[in-house]
């Protein structure tokens, strides 16, 4: 990593646990901002190396047209705890495709250097809330086409996934407003119409959803996203695909509570980090080298 620097907590949050920021090099080059959260399994002197973390490439919300590393803090700590290493991907604020490049860049970075960051054969997700569930579900996509790298499982927390913003989930929280934060990010990141017809775009309406990874889906039960989030995973298990879904009834405020600073901002979270914990033990393996 050419360069890091360890955050300081701001005052105004509460403290988050250890993160290095950094700056990789994903090609010659190309270069994108992380956040890494978590340090690898120390290996004592004449002992066996400690067992490998789960390695989580994680994005943020912000509806595609904002958001940053901060925002991003409340999942990646809740994962944290959950016992991975996390890398937090600061993807750029861009029309499609770029978002989904950037994503698959950091992908295979992180799975070249997961013995480094995580341990001998940690195995790698993908995981992100909001607008960074469509570009986590999006990158799996990518993964499966290319065959590489090899995915235990994807976490989708509140996923962004309809563009026609109509599902009765977002019409319930939205009422009679005419602004919508979500129709807004859909315009500004489906550039023409025929990236709306793209499958690593619009994830929900691939045509092929076989040969994916497990996949974790959580929503809260007056969740805006609640109802394209449990569309995609009832899609996934009709073609084949192993799904875990979940709905806190005590997610007040998803999924904007997901886009604060800090694990305690999040209503529910021992039980978000409980589904984590299950999700990580029932889908840990060996990845190929």
């Amino acid at each position: 990593m050419p360069s890091s620097s360890t955050t300081a907590p701001s005052p105004a949050h509460p403290p988050l646990p250890a993160c290095t920021d950094a700056t990789i090099e994903v090609a010659r080059g190309r270069q994108v901002g992380v956040r890494v959260y978590g340090k690898k399994p120390k290996t004592r002197a004449g002992s066996q190396p400690g067992a490998a973390l789960p390695l989580v490439v994680h994005f943020h919300g912000g509806a595609f047209v904002s958001g940053d590393l901060d925002n991003g803090g409340t999942v990646a700590t809740l994962l944290q705890g959950a016992g991975a290493l996390v890398v937090s991907v600061a993807y750029p604020l861009a029309p499609f495709p770029e978002p989904l490049e950037t994503g698959y860049a950091v992908l295979q970075w992180a799975f070249k250097h997961r013995t480094r960051l995580a341990g001998s054969g940690a195995p790698v997700y993908l995981a992100g809330e909001e607008a960074g569930g469509n570009l986590a579900a999006g990158v799996g996509l990518m993964a499966r086409d290319q065959s590489h790298p090899p995915i235990a499982g994807q976490i989708l927390l509140s996923p962004m996934l309809d563009p026609c913003v109509g599902t009765p989930s977002v019409r319930a929280a939205t009422g009679d407003s005419t602004a919508c934060k979500w129709s807004v990010g859909w315009t500004k990141f489906l550039s023409c119409t025929r990236d709306a017809e793209h499958p690593y775009a619009v994830p929900a309406a691939a045509q092929r959803l076989a040969g994916l990874p497990p996949t974790l889906v959580l929503v809260g039960s007056d969740d805006p996203m609640r109802d394209e989030a449990l569309a995609y995973a009832a899609r996934l298990e009709a073609a084949g695909q192993p799904v875990t879904r979940h709905i806190f009834n005590q997610a007040a405020e998803w999924p904007e509570a997901l886009l604060q600073q800090g694990a305690g901002t999040c209503p529910c979270a021992p039980e978000v980090q409980a589904q984590l914990r299950q999700f990580f033990e029932a889908t840990r393996c060996r990845p190929p080298l």
